[in-house]
């Protein structure tokens, strides 16, 4: 390396470069870097992108799509001032992949620039003597590269000086000189950067709609009105209704026998009932524990049928993992060092300050961490021997990250397809590096976000985190019933769900939201009132959509626009429109590979109408600033012409977002 040229501020590199980039199969991902030499040289460069090749010791993984060739791609220089490269990559089939920016300083480009220049200041010819030997030395060394004549022709005319200098010029400033350059440039002072590293997923990691639902209230209600225990039998008779929605996961929490030591009661009371059912995540019983099924729900053929059932409606099964236990589990048996003991010798219980959770001990990963590992490691093989490619996983922040990242990536090297959700609600430097350290998708903070300024600036930030953290946007879970919800008016649900929806490739709902489920445990908090963390809570969804008292209509429109158009099935690509009224947000997302792009305007006021002005339209869709565009909204059909300024209208009371894309397309 001879000190001339720099290559520096790669992007995508996460971190120091420990930990891959993110990219998922057929995604167009940015490669960025600062490149300069000492000079006035021209500069070029290229990134080359190729496949880690299988360890001949390691498992076989699955078949993959795509030759699995290395591809080069030629960069450009897009912001000339700052010396800023980038090029588009697209990993061809699941699993690591290397990146590396070589860069190299272009006599051909060089030349080029300086025949022109000089031509068109009309320089004397005899001045240009040295400028033509040395444009004919650069065709010959061309030519030892090429298996063309042109070359050689181009040289030697320009060395002919019989000839007039436009006719010197003609052949090697001509388009065959041009794409032989193109196709084989010449390079001098070479550099390459360091090999960084991107992980492919399926597409899967990037894009879907979730579904949360518990199994166990799936079994409606007795004659008497009283719930029954439902199945993994019921639950499976529930999924044409959730695939008829568009979903295309199902999540479900934990499925393992719950204990009896500690057990809550309805509305996490202290008492329990003889037939109080419990908390799902106090996992563990004498039937068994994290590898286990609650008897009540069935037996582990009924789940393996779950999951085929399950795919037969093009849904997959995502399996909720938390590493705690009940004080019944058989881990506190076997394994004590597992657990934290106190000073009076018991184990500790988890804990919130003030909260106390009972019903739960959490797990000591000091004690025996090979140990535990290895069979934490076994029950997420062995859920994935039973069809689960997809794990929740409940806390990750408050197990070791070094956990995680080795766990996540001995999984994925033998099956690159699985993908793990972080339910990490917590401080944001812990959030973004459980995704920078393996997670394939991560919980967000979207359910606080509600203000326009709030949702401009956060959508914005997970754009921009794009290379390492994926957000699933859910409006609400078990444990979170946001205050805007409160109310329990229709248009706030709808508008929130229109917001997650576009906002970003992945979205969820936790059954219950379709029925506007909203009263409060206690005013100001948000855990739900009879929460099904507690108890059964069967639902009549048929009675609530023949009563005209459901969102299913509105969910379903949503995932059917969402997998229609690519620009909202991607997260790196988004613009916000200048809108004149603070309860209209006017966002475009577009897609690099097909051009498709989507304008979403969305009330954020469940009350009244709002109506502004939206600026910049036509540029944000790809046109030309001031062109007239015939846009249709995917929402109710209405086709109508928008300029560089358009008036838009929202009522809530008929529909809560206008979705727009061109009408041709």
């Amino acid at each position: 390396m001879s000190g001339h040229l720099v290559i520096s501020d790669l992007a995508p590199v996460i971190g120091d470069g420990t930990h891959p980039a993110k990219a998922v199969v057929g995604e167009h991902v940015a490669v960025e870097a600062t490149i300069w030499r000492a000079g006035h040289e021209a500069v070029a460069a290229e990134v080359v992108l190729s496949p880690v090749h299988e360890d001949a010791e390691a498992p076989p993984r699955p078949a993959r799509r795509g030759s699995g060739r290395t591809v080069t791609v030629p960069m450009e220089l897009v912001v000339p001032g700052l010396d800023r490269w980038q090029a588009h990559i697209v990993p061809e089939h699941e699993g690591p992949w290397t990146f590396q920016v070589v860069a190299w300083s272009d006599p051909w480009a060089t030349w080029r620039r300086a025949i022109d220049a000089k031509t068109a200041a009309r320089v004397p010819l005899p001045l240009l003597a040295n400028d033509l030997e040395t444009g004919a030395r650069l065709l010959e060394r061309l030519a030892t590269v090429v298996d063309d004549a042109h070359p050689v022709a181009a040289a030697a005319l320009l060395r002919n000086a019989e000839l007039p200098l436009a006719e010197r010029l003609r052949a090697a400033t001509g388009r065959r000189i041009a794409e032989l350059v193109a196709a084989h440039p010449l390079r001098d002072l070479v550099t390459r950067s360091r090999v960084h590293h991107v992980h492919a997923d399926r597409p899967r990691a990037l894009f879907g709609s979730w579904y949360e639902m518990f199994p166990r209230s799936t079994g409606g209600t007795d004659p008497a009105g009283r719930p029954v225990h439902g199945t993994f039998a019921t639950a499976a008779a529930d999924l044409p209704r959730i695939a008829a929605m568009g979903f295309d996961v199902v999540y479900l929490p934990p499925i393992h026998p719950i204990g009896h030591t500690g057990r809550k009661g309805r509305n996490n009371t202290l008492s329990a009932g003889p037939d109080d059912v419990g908390s799902p995540w106090a996992i563990g019983a004498a039937e068994g524990g994290h590898d286990a099924v609650h008897p009540a729900l069935g037996t582990l053929a009924d789940f393996d049928a779950l999951v085929t059932a399950a795919r037969r409606h093009g849904l997959e099964i995502a399996l909720d993992l938390a590493l705690q236990c009940s004080p019944d589990h058989p881990w506190t048996r076997e394994h004590p060092e597992w657990f934290t003991r106190q000073p009076d010798g018991t184990i500790a219980h988890a804990e919130n300050p003030p909260k106390r959770y009972e019903d739960i001990y959490p797990l000591n990963f000091e004690g025996d961490p090979e140990g535990l590992y290895a069979e934490v490691l076994r029950v997420v093989r062995f859920w994935m021997d039973r069809g689960v490619r997809i794990f929740r996983v409940d806390n990750p922040h408050t197990k070791p990250l070094a956990f995680w990242s080795r766990l996540i990536r001995e999984v994925r090297a033998a099956d690159p397809d699985v993908l793990f959700l972080a339910e990490a609600f917590t401080r944001p430097a812990i959030l973004k590096g459980l995704a920078a350290g393996g997670f394939t998708q991560s919980y967000t903070y979207f359910t606080w976000r509600t203000s326009k300024e709030e949702l401009t600036s956060y959508a914005l930030e997970l754009a921009g985190d794009a290379d390492f953290l994926r957000p699933n946007l859910f409006v609400n879970t078990p444990d979170i019933l946001p205050v805007g919800l409160q109310s329990g008016e229709p248009a706030m649900f709808a508008l929130r769900a229109a917001l997650a929806a576009t906002l970003s490739p992945t979205w969820g709902v936790y059954s219950g939201y379709e029925l506007y489920e909203h009263r409060p445990l206690r005013a100001g908090g948000e855990e739900y009132l009879d929460s099904e963390k507690y108890e059964l809570r069967p639902r009549d969804h048929v009675a609530a959509e023949a009563a005209g008292r459901s969102l299913a209509p509105w969910l379903t429109l949503l995932n059917q626009i969402r997998r229609a158009r690519p620009a909202l099935r991607q997260l790196r690509r988004i613009t916000f429109l200048d809108v004149d009224h603070d309860a209209l947000l006017a966002y475009v997302k577009t897609d690099r590979a097909t051009g498709d792009a989507v304008l979403c305007v969305v009330t954020l006021d469940p009350h009244e109408v709002a109506e502004g002005t939206v600026h910049g339209i036509p540029e944000a869709l790809g046109a030309a600033p001031g062109a007239t565009l015939l846009l249709r909204d995917e929402v109710d059909g209405e086709v109508a012409l928008f300029g560089d300024t358009a008036r838009v209208r929202i009522d809530p009371g008929r529909s809560v977002a206008r979705v727009l894309v061109r009408a041709e397309s």
